[in-house]
């Protein structure tokens, strides 16, 4: 007795589950192969970005190395990758790119990608971006323009604050204004938690301004001319 209960049991199950496929097949197929789809589509997504990512590792590295013997070419490397390459290597891209303008002489247009990396939130390549775009202008532009490009890396919690108080320190030395830029290159050779090799930069160029290395001698006068008639004395 107890199998033929099971058996109509079985049964019965057996017709619920077919009356369910009937009913809900097409979505059930559906949904698993929007779930196959995915997966696939994920894992072929993963596969392109490394394919990516090590096509413009090849291309970056071949760049750098053009860099040493034609930055011309290097810079419209830097350029295409700055534009087509995954974002990590964009970004260095850009960087490098401002880096082979100034050795170009093209100061305006390196400032300006250095600038436009330093908008971006605060970061490892954001703060180096600043500071590369102080110095690149640090022999002709204002105090005030540099100390707007350092600004925002001042602050106590900040990893380029001495890197920025240096640049302000040479804005000062250059501008002659040689009390302040003293004071600010002798803070920075006795801040310890400065870095040892900027404490020994700082502390070279104190030394040289307390020497009066700083000031402005005016120049060497050019020798007088001999007298018309007077036999020439050069070898």
């Amino acid at each position: 007795m107890t199998d033929i209960f099971r058996e109509v049991e079985e049964e019965v199950r057996r017709e619920r589950l077919e009356k369910l496929w009937k009913e809900y097949g097409d979505y059930i197929i559906a949904v698993v192969a929007v779930i196959v789809i995915a997966v696939a589509g994920f894992e072929f997504w993963q596969r392109y970005e490394t394919s990516k990512a090590a096509e413009a590792s090849a291309e970056y590295n071949a760049a750098i190395q053009l860099a040493e013997s034609d930055p011309a070419a290097a810079e419209k490397k830097f350029e295409y990758l700055a534009q087509h390459a995954p974002e990590g290597y964009a970004t260095l891209s850009k960087f490098l790119e401002a880096d082979t303008l100034l050795i170009l002489g093209q100061r305006d247009k390196a400032r300006s990608l250095y600038e436009s990396l330093g908008s971006v939130d605060q970061n490892l390549i954001s703060g180096a971006a600043r500071i590369r775009a102080a110095w690149s202008v640090e022999d002709f532009a204002p105090r005030a323009t540099i100390e707007g490009l350092v600004k925002p890396l001042m602050a106590n919690d900040s990893q380029w604050r001495f890197l920025a108080r240096e640049v302000l320190a040479y804005a000062d030395f250059r501008s002659g204004v040689l009390d302040q830029a003293g004071r600010e290159y002798s803070a920075l050779a006795n801040d310890p938690a400065a870095p040892d090799t900027l404490r020994t930069r700082a502390r070279s160029m104190a030394a040289l301004i307390k020497s009066g290395g700083g000031q402005n001698f005016g120049s060497v006068p050019e020798p007088p001319k001999p007298a018309p008639g007077a036999p020439n004395t050069k070898p």
